[in-house]
């Protein structure tokens, strides 16, 4: 299957509201959307963790390193993911500096320097996770991770689709062999001396 011509966008971005629209993405934006999807869905920032998974640290540090990533590949690209003659429309350009300014920033402003003063005072022999669990604002800031994370899988999932890619967000378990017929494409049962797949 091709990549779209047009894909539909709709999704909610914090302290923004709802984005919608058509994008019409041409080559360079299909190229930029695949290397923003891929660093979206290998990093901790859009894993979805449970109350007490994860280290608070690791998932700033991960929306942090996202920040100048993004800025790379639109710097990398430069004004054909965003250009003048499409001011208005979505674009690569458009949707990256929305979801950077309105869920990556505010995240990190608000967040890294009050984390980063409750570090500071670790005592000796206290392990970095065990402090975290005891900080009055741990499940504050989870909750913010989460609405970020929420926000960030929606942006990969349209990603996804324009650059013509499967959603590798959503978990898959492999289909078993089929133990009654040959290999994959084989239409022919095996003999009965072959021997089983364990």
């Amino acid at each position: 299957m091709g990549r779209p011509a047009e894909v539909a966008v709709k999704f909610t971005v914090p302290f923004v509201g709802e984005i919608s629209g058509t994008w019409r993405p041409d080559d360079a934006e299909r190229k930029a959307a695949w290397e923003l999807y891929v660093e979206l869905i290998t990093r901790v920032s859009v894993i979805e963790l449970g109350p007490a998974e994860g280290v608070l640290r690791e998932a700033l540090s991960s929306h942090y390193t996202l920040f100048h990533t993004t800025r790379e590949i639109l710097r990398r690209y430069g004004p054909d993911v965003a250009p003048r003659s499409r001011q208005g429309e979505i674009t690569f350009g458009s949707l990256a500096v929305t979801v950077l300014n309105a869920v990556v920033r505010p995240l990190l402003t608000r967040w890294h320097p009050a984390l980063a003063e409750h570090e500071a005072t670790r005592p000796a022999g206290v392990a970095p996770r065990v402090h975290e669990q005891e900080w009055e604002h741990e499940a504050e800031l989870r909750e913010q991770l989460r609405v970020s994370r929420q926000a960030l899988a929606e942006l990969a999932r349209v990603l996804a689709e324009v650059a013509g890619a499967a959603d590798l967000l959503v978990p898959r378990t492999p289909r078993p062999p089929n133990q009654r017929g040959g290999g994959v494409g084989s239409g022919e049962p095996r003999s009965s001396g072959s021997e089983e797949s364990a």
